[in-house]
């Protein structure tokens, strides 16, 4: 079954595309949802599987309530209030929020930064 993951614009895109496996489809709301554009959305995702990922502030709630509507067995994944939308949060978070939404096996896992320590 496909999986999809909707988000409000490219740059929330573009950073969730960093951290899942390509065939995860991550589709883009561009923060406007009108009929055609719903309509659009459901054609495309047809049965798959369904992740809403929006920023947390005023639009980004109002655009889950419309696609909860549309997709009513969507999953949900949360950023948390105070970071700059999806495209602002940090990459840990997200990857928990993920692995909490049951992704693990579509994640990949940046490489872990190495600190110029000394040598003990």
């Amino acid at each position: 079954m496909a999986i999809y993951v909707i988000v409000e614009g490219k740059n929330d895109r573009s950073k969730l595309r960093r951290l899942l496996a390509p065939e995860i489809s991550i589709l883009c709301t561009f923060g406007t949802l009108n009929s055609n554009k719903l309509e659009a959305l459901r054609k495309q995702i047809k049965d798959g599987e369904v992740y809403l990922f929006m920023d947390n502030d005023a639009s980004g709630r109002r655009i889950r309530g419309v696609l909860r509507d549309v997709f009513p067995d969507a999953s949900h994944i949360y950023t948390r209030r105070g970071y700059a939308g999806v495209e602002g949060t940090p990459d840990e978070y997200i990857i928990a929020q993920l692995e909490k939404a049951g992704l693990e096996e579509y994640i990949i896992y940046p490489e872990p930064q190495l600190f110029n320590s000394p040598i003990l």
